[in-house]
């Protein structure tokens, strides 16, 4: 008796076991291709670039020079970082910022039972699935001086219209304006969700205690929604860091809103070919993606009201 006790003690624990291993397996079977292709077209070419950044090397050619950091030496004692990087910081602030405030604007005034509200939400969203690409050329030919529709309007008031596309300031601004209206949508109806999402008997009960309208969206509306401001904060910076087909669609020789991003490529393809520097451009790049995403996980989101 004892040892059929044994026996049947050990059956379960040993089906239990080949259960787990299945589990696992079948784990395995489905992850494993994923994690090859990740590994095969994310983490190879990321390690390639950042070999790539300390070669002295023209593209097409057979040959490159290994120069260890040189090319960040060279790069970082320039003239030209101090350009690039704050012409990249006024994009991405610029950019991220209006796209926040006009978006939320735009989501209060979809967020009402209007009719025609789901035709309104569409045609605001709708810029954002066009491509970047069409919308510059589209928005060039509006912004031209001597032909386009903004510049006839500017002249019929009286006004003459500003070399937007020869004066690196208005460049800038131009592309900035562009960019913004063509993601607008996308922060407004993130937003809009965001609002429906917020208790109404704690808005009738902020009502209830006297507040005014401005009180209850600065004092509850705005705290409830730092979740989704946080999400717009962290996807729309990433976006505006690595923007490029808009930008080459409006100033293909980069006078005005030469990025970062868009500095690597013109280097890399354009100019001079040098392949070497642009890989460095790209991983400076991507340190700063790296550097400003762990700054709004650790430091920002401890100011996000999750209820």
């Amino acid at each position: 008796m004892p040892g059929t006790a044994v026996a049947t003690t050990k059956r379960p624990r040993q089906a239990l076991s080949g259960r787990r291993i299945r589990e696992w397996l079948i784990f395995v079977a489905f992850v494993l291709p994923n994690i090859a292709l990740i590994a095969i077209f994310v983490y190879r070419p990321l390690f390639q670039n950042v070999y790539y950044s300390t070669l002295n090397w023209t593209l097409g050619s057979k040959f490159a020079t290994p120069v260890g950091l040189g090319n960040y030496r060279n790069f970082f004692t320039s003239g030209e970082a101090g350009k690039v990087l704050t012409t990249t910081a006024i994009f991405t602030v610029a950019t991220v910022g209006l796209t926040l405030v006009l978006g939320l604007c735009v989501a209060l005034a979809l967020n009402r039972k209007l009719p025609g509200a789901g035709l309104a939400q569409a045609t605001v969203f709708a810029p954002y699935i066009l491509s970047g690409y069409g919308v510059g050329l589209a928005w060039l030919y509006i912004f031209d001086p001597n032909i386009g529709a903004l510049s006839a309007i500017l002249r019929d008031v009286g006004l003459n219209s500003p070399e937007w596309i020869n004066s690196p300031p208005w460049t800038l601004t131009m592309v900035i304006l562009v960019y913004v209206w063509k993601n607008l949508g996308y922060a407004a109806v993130v937003y809009l969700a965001g609002l429906q999402a917020v208790p109404v008997d704690l808005m009738e009960a902020a009502q209830l205690d006297g507040a005014g309208p401005a009180k209850r969206f600065f004092k509850v509306t705005v705290p409830l929604l730092s979740p989704t401001t946080f999400f717009l904060l962290v996807t729309t910076i990433l976006n505006s860091l690595q923007a490029f087909d808009l930008l080459i669609a409006m100033d293909k020789l980069g006078r005005g809103a030469r990025t970062l991003i868009f500095d690597a490529y013109l280097t890399g393809f354009k100019e001079q070919s040098q392949a070497g520097y642009s890989a460095m451009l790209s991983t400076v790049l991507f340190a700063i993606l790296v550097v400003l995403t762990l700054i709004q996980l650790v430091v920002v989101e401890r100011r996000v009201h999750y209820r």
